[in-house]
């Protein structure tokens, strides 16, 4: 069967795809090699954090910015939460880069944050411990975005406009036609499309290989996980997201969202792996609880017991900057890939500058920070 896109890889970036592909009259099918929304990429654990005057650069703050905006379209157009604003609070050793960059771009963008002292963030949140050698910083309108909702209400929405969604069939091959893209599935299908979009998370350097494109991503394992708590105390009427960086450890975190437990989360370092293989469970590598437990216990010791941890995988880049573009020599080819851990909150404005990749060949954000060329 011909359609007018075909979306591979069903998850965050993929199904917000294929709804605006949808949105827009084209002819859209959206496959994945598992039924979504499932917990085999990136996008499960119930919760991310979005921030708007953003540590990792000034670049990306439009990005995220326009991201914030089709949240809240989207949350107009389904009857499920998707953003929750708990604020986030930032905490760094004094004269980090990263807050650098988190005051820089909250200046330039003209974002509301609030620096704090030690003092002033241990009085407020009677769950934090800061030292007085730390800085800390407040953005009130960043927040938590809520995964399964989100993945649910872009299904929805993107059934209701037309597009379909096949899960559990994974394509085995990607052969461009001339004009056209041939796509074939592990369960004998085959579909043609006039243009694709590739967002297949931690399998992207294996499906391209029919491509004969050599991406620099790598999946790597990651782990977070739960713990008790007092709920007057650390839930999210009373307690905010929060990150930490002090150049070398990376930790970011939700306060109790439903009576759920404090969610943690270490950012840097992760084992690769196999995206095919079972990922080793949350407790059998060293570190995996044992590093989380050391955090809690500096800055965060009114945190009770570990309830329960999970894995995941990042896809990382050399660089940790997200690629999305067109094939080179494929133009009817788009990829998204290499989200590095940090990509959940962007997958709205994702999915729109995907399709208008294919559209109009000119999205509304400037993806030149993200293009292949940068590794050729």
């Amino acid at each position: 069967m011909h359609y007018d896109h075909i979306v591979v890889g069903a998850g965050s970036m993929g199904m917000a795809a294929g709804y605006y592909l949808a949105r827009e009259g084209k002819k859209t099918l959206l496959l994945d090699a598992f039924q979504p929304p499932h917990d085999k990429g990136s996008h499960h654990g119930d919760t991310r954090l979005i921030r708007f005057a953003y540590g990792e650069g000034a670049r990306y703050v439009p990005f995220v910015l326009r991201a914030k905006e089709l949240w809240e379209e989207l949350e107009t157009l389904t009857d499920k939460k998707v953003f929750h604003r708990v604020g986030i609070l930032n905490f760094t050793p004094k004269d980090d880069p990263y807050m650098d960059n988190i005051i820089q771009s909250s200046k330039q963008y003209n974002l509301p944050v609030e620096l704090l002292t030690p003092k002033e963030a241990n009085k407020r949140w009677k769950g934090i411990h800061l030292t007085k050698d730390m800085t800390s910083c407040f953005e009130p309108t960043s927040g938590v975005l809520m995964t399964q909702n989100i993945i649910e209400a872009y299904y929805e929405l993107a059934m209701k406009a037309g597009a379909e969604v096949i899960g559990n069939n994974r394509v085995v091959k990607i052969e461009p036609v001339k004009h056209i893209v041939k796509i074939t599935t592990e369960n004998g299908d085959t579909f043609t499309a006039d243009s694709i979009i590739l967002s297949v998370g931690a399998w992207s350097k294996q499906i391209m290989n029919d491509l004969q494109a050599d991406l620099p991503i790598t999946p790597i394992r990651k782990t977070f996980a739960w713990y008790e708590v007092v709920e007057s105390i650390y839930d999210d009427s009373n307690f905010p997201g929060f990150t930490y960086t002090d150049g070398e450890k990376t930790y970011y975190g939700f306060p109790s969202i439903d009576r759920a437990g404090l969610k943690i989360g270490r950012h840097d370092l992760g084992d690769e792996v196999n995206p095919d293989e079972e990922k080793a469970p949350f407790g059998s590598v060293e570190g995996d609880q044992e590093d989380l437990d050391l955090f809690l216990k500096t800055f965060m010791p009114k945190v009770g017991k570990l309830k329960y941890g999970k894995t995941c995988m990042y896809t990382m880049t050399p660089d940790k900057d997200f690629i999305i573009d067109l094939l080179p020599n494929h133009p009817n080819i788009a990829i998204a890939a290499g989200f590095s851990g940090h990509g959940f909150k962007f997958a709205s404005a994702v999915g729109e500058a995907l399709k208008d990749l294919l559209l109009m060949g000119k999205p509304k954000i400037d993806l030149s920070p993200f293009s292949i060329k940068r590794f050729t």
